[in-house]
């Protein structure tokens, strides 16, 4: 009798969902990823979150097939079971652009931005959603909004730790496009005594809520070439205002002073849509193309 074939396991599955994706084969890739679905809920110790991806791919290749209400069901139990998944957001927020329900798209545009503010297609979603709406109810739209839920704190470290985790393995040298970077030359003894001075006061004035002096703590990061600790407290002002212009451009210096240039331009991008004629980012934008 010829020999049973083993099943594939739900990280298999995912895997080939994955690859059918890649190559447009949309309804290919839901059938295996419901597969791997089923047989993740099979397993004792699944993990909600990796549920909640299995998911959330569904969705993406429901959007890609054009079937937006499904979609919306499987974000609904993504979210579920991984609050938060900025993918997810996304996505369910596209779909209910699709199916002209401005409001609901408007709330998950912004609350993707509650936790990374300088994705680029939640603001254009942002704004496409505010004209219509605006359209559609005059000035008084926003009285008509669902809440918009507040992300915790908490939460939002949780998911930046897991993007910084993912973007590159541990003691690996940083990559710009495939290709390693050289370590950045080292400090002298002055300057980590005041790199850590700086990182001392601006966790003080973080913690304070003192977010404007934070930025200007910023600037002093660049300077001593201590560009993450200047991101991060650019990061913690653009969470109260993700319109401040100081912090997009202190957040934009640190990027390119990392030499990660997409980021760069990504950071840039956002504040001139804030301020369109900003002489300075436009400048610092043609660096980065320079660089």
């Amino acid at each position: 009798m010829p020999q049973k074939q083993r099943s594939k396991s739900w990280t298999e599955l995912k895997q080939a969902g994955n690859e059918s994706f890649k190559t447009g084969q949309y309804g290919e890739a839901i059938n295996i990823y419901s597969l791997a679905i089923k047989e993740l809920e099979k397993c004792n110790k699944k993990e909600p979150e990796d549920l909640g991806i299995l998911y959330s791919n569904r969705a993406a290749s429901y959007l890609k097939d054009g079937n937006c209400a499904e979609c919306v069901k499987d974000c609904n139990m993504s979210l579920e079971l991984f609050q938060f998944n900025v993918k997810s957001l996304l996505r369910r927020a596209t779909a209910y652009e699709a199916l002209e329900r401005y409001r609901l798209a408007y709330v998950d545009y912004k609350t993707a931005l509650q936790i990374d503010c300088n994705i680029a297609a939640a603001h254009d979603g942002t704004n496409r959603m505010t004209k219509a709406l605006t359209e559609a109810d005059g000035l008084s739209w926003r009285e008509k909004l669902p809440p918009i839920p507040a992300v915790p704190m908490s939460v939002r470290e949780k998911l930046a730790q897991k993007a910084q985790a993912n973007a590159a393995p541990p003691n690996a040298a940083p990559t710009q496009n495939g290709t390693q970077q050289t370590s950045k030359p080292a400090l002298s003894d002055k300057d980590v005594k005041k790199a850590q001075l700086l990182k001392e006061e601006g966790n003080s004035l973080v913690k304070k809520g003192e977010h404007k002096k934070a930025i200007e703590k910023a600037l002093c990061y660049v300077s001593v070439k201590q560009y993450r600790d200047a991101i991060r407290d650019c990061d913690e002002a653009l969470m109260m205002d993700s319109r401040n212009i100081k912090a997009l451009y202190r957040k934009s210096q640190a990027y390119l002073g990392l030499k990660d240039i997409r980021a760069c331009e990504d950071s840039i991008n956002v504040l001139l849509r804030v301020e369109p004629n900003n002489c300075s980012a436009m400048k610092l934008l043609e660096e980065a193309h320079r660089k």
